[in-house]
């Protein structure tokens, strides 16, 4: 039976009933919204981007909604501190076209990184995190520099185990611990510094979409093909994306490339 539009409205409404949540279809547009009663916090849902997904991988594709949702309902209801809480607050990279206030009109607590990112800050809560905005810093008494100096300490102790593979002669590291924090890493200036100082060639930096960090040790020209294959279709895969461009890394500085590959490697 195939699935529309109506027919997923309606397996929604009975996962998400729940007394202290309403909901409402716009029919025009296609959505369905879930918001709090009290509040009237709450997500909109594009119903055929579900019904996609449920084309391609069934009910789990409903189940993980329902979780991601009820997960994000849980947090905007919630009240959140920074005090006490400091060993779980981390740097997170976002495109620089993501938006700097959220939906509410709240103000995201954020710095530039490079003409392609920037440095947005989260608030770790388990099963998701919650981005930082200025009225959680002014209601605590933080500054901008204390918020970086902690998350920037943070991401430094993270496990930065790699995967490795070589591709015409070229080396390709891969991090993606699925922490939420693995392009958060490239932060780690320790850690650009050794993956440099132990490159043969030139070291170029990528981060496609949020779950991933690839170094890639450039030792000819092939080696910029495949790095520029390879970033466009993680940008293209992932969940949360962030740049198709990789970055050059030298003297402490990352500069965005455009590389134009011409070449498809063979196997």
């Amino acid at each position: 039976m195939k699935m529309t539009s109506i027919k997923m409205k309606k397996i929604l409404e009975e996962r998400l009933a729940r007394p202290e949540f309403k909901t409402s279809y716009n029919r025009d547009k296609d959505t369905y919204r879930i918001a709090w009663k009290d509040s009237n916090r709450g997500m909109t849902i594009t119903l055929p981007n579900v019904v996609a997904k449920y084309n391609e991988h069934g009910d789990q594709a409903v189940d993980e909604l329902v979780e991601h949702v009820l997960e994000a309902l849980r947090i905007m209801n919630e009240e959140h501190q920074l005090t006490g809480m400091e060993k779980n607050i981390y740097p997170v990279i976002r495109a620089a076209s993501f938006a700097t206030t959220t939906k509410s009109g709240k103000k995201l607590v954020c710095k530039d990184h490079t003409a392609e990112t920037r440095i947005y800050y989260a608030l770790d809560l388990g099963k998701s995190y919650r981005l930082i905005d200025e009225g959680m810093l002014e209601k605590e008494g933080w500054s901008h520099d204390r918020i970086d100096e902690i998350a920037t300490f943070n991401v430094r102790s993270l496990d930065n185990e790699y995967k490795k593979d070589t591709v015409a002669d070229n080396d390709f590291y891969f991090i993606a611990k699925q922490d939420g924090y693995d392009a958060s890493r490239i932060l780690n200036e320790a850690l650009l510094e050794e993956m440099k100082v132990n490159s043969k060639g030139e070291l170029a930096v990528a981060v496609p979409h949020q779950d991933v960090l690839i170094f890639a040790d450039i030792q000819n020209k092939m080696g910029y093909d495949v790095l520029a294959q390879m970033t466009m279709k993680f940008f293209a895969e992932g969940r949360i994306p962030i740049t198709s461009l990789p970055f050059i890394y030298e003297n402490k500085e990352l500069e965005p490339v455009f590389i134009l590959a011409k070449n498809r490697p063979t196997e």
